[in-house]
């Protein structure tokens, strides 16, 4: 079993990580990063199991989330709780339930794997106009989904995908490109 004090290191060591990425400093940097991620993680959790897709959106985009016009959410759709402006989504797009979307990486506290090759990444994802997500998808940081694409059940998109493509599977793949 793992210590408290353990545990504390582990959080004050992303809490470090998290306020040099929003450039905050100090006992006031450390109050506003600690009130934009209450802030945040409220408008998710209203967000998060509503059946009103216009309500989805709306709390999304009060996140910072950049939605287009004409997008349905379903329920239990979890956006990046920590980086929610790095995502993008365009016109017309439909989200299923149970969708995971993520700007953001942190695979270890371990500080001696941070050192050598894994750090927390942060990359902005883009979905462009037309793209339907199925429920239980999974898209990663650093992917940008192509026009009218299809990302089939289950799949996990850790790779840009091309316009026009249906992607199934884990890693996701073109198994189809569709003639618009």
């Amino acid at each position: 079993m793992m210590s408290m004090e353990k545990q504390e290191d582990y959080f004050s060591q992303n809490e470090k990580e998290l306020m040099t990425y929003f450039g905050y400093t100090g006992n006031l940097g450390l109050l506003k990063l600690r009130f934009k991620f209450l802030k945040t993680w409220l408008l998710h959790k209203s967000a998060y199991s509503s059946a009103l897709s216009s309500w989805i959106v709306k709390m999304q985009r009060w996140r910072g989330v950049k939605i287009g016009n004409n997008c349905h959410f379903a329920p239990y759709v979890l956006i990046d709780l920590l980086y929610p402006k790095m995502i993008t989504i365009g016109n017309n797009v439909t989200i299923s339930s149970n969708v995971m979307i993520f700007a953001h990486v942190n695979p270890t506290t371990n500080p001696s794997m941070k050192k050598h090759g894994y750090p927390r990444k942060v990359n902005s994802v883009k979905i462009n106009d037309g793209v339907i997500i199925s429920p239980g998808s999974i898209i990663t940081a650093g992917t940008t989904i192509g026009k009218n694409c299809i990302i089939g059940a289950g799949s996990v998109v850790s790779t840009n995908i091309p316009d026009n493509s249906v992607v199934l599977g884990n890693p996701a793949r073109i198994i189809k490109k569709l003639d618009l």
